[in-house]
C-alpha cells in the first residue's frame, strides 16, 4: 500500500494574509492622536503632517478607528475609493527611505523607540496645506 501525502501547505507572510488599518487624507494637517493613545502595540507613527500605521506592526484591533475624530481611519476593505491612494502610501512610509533619511524605518518595533519621525511620503508631503488645521 502507497500512502500519498499531500504537497505541504505553503506558509503565508503577513502581508499575504493580514489586512490591516489605514490613515488617510482627513489626517493630514491634523494628527489628533487620539489613536496613538489607543493603539495597545505603537504601531502608529508620526510623520511631519499626518500619522502613519505600520501595516507589520498593526494587530488589527481597530482600536484606533472610532477614537479618531476627523474619521481619517479605515480597515483597508473599508477605505473609501477616494482614500485608497493611502493604503500604499501608509506601507510605503515604513519600506522606502524618507527625505533625509538613508535606509527605510522598516518595522522598528514600535513608535516610542522612534519618536517624532518629522517627514512625510511624496503623497502627504505634496498635499495642500489646510488653512484650518490647529
Amino acid at each position: 500500500m502507497v500512502i500519498r501525502l499531500a504537497a505541504p501547505a505553503r506558509i503565508l507572510s503577513r502581508k499575504e494574509t493580514a489586512l490591516t488599518y489605514v490613515i488617510g487624507e482627513p489626517c493630514i494637517d491634523i494628527m489628533d492622536r487620539a489613536c496613538v493613545d489607543e493603539c495597545p502595540v505603537d504601531c502608529i507613527y508620526e510623520g511631519a503632517r499626518s500619522l502613519y500605521i505600520n501595516p507589520d506592526e498593526c494587530v488589527d484591533c481597530g482600536a484606533c478607528e472610532p477614537v479618531c475624530p476627523v474619521e481619517a481611519i479605515y480597515y483597508e476593505d473599508d477605505l473609501p475609493a477616494s482614500l485608497e491612494p493611502y493604503k500604499e502610501d501608509n506601507a510605503r512610509f515604513f519600506a522606502e527611505p524618507l527625505p533625509g533619511r538613508a535606509a527605510p524605518l522598516g518595522v522598528p518595533g514600535g513608535a516610542g523607540k522612534t519618536g517624532v519621525i518629522g517627514a512625510d511620503t511624496a503623497l502627504v508631503a505634496d498635499h495642500p496645506r489646510r488653512e484650518d488645521a490647529a
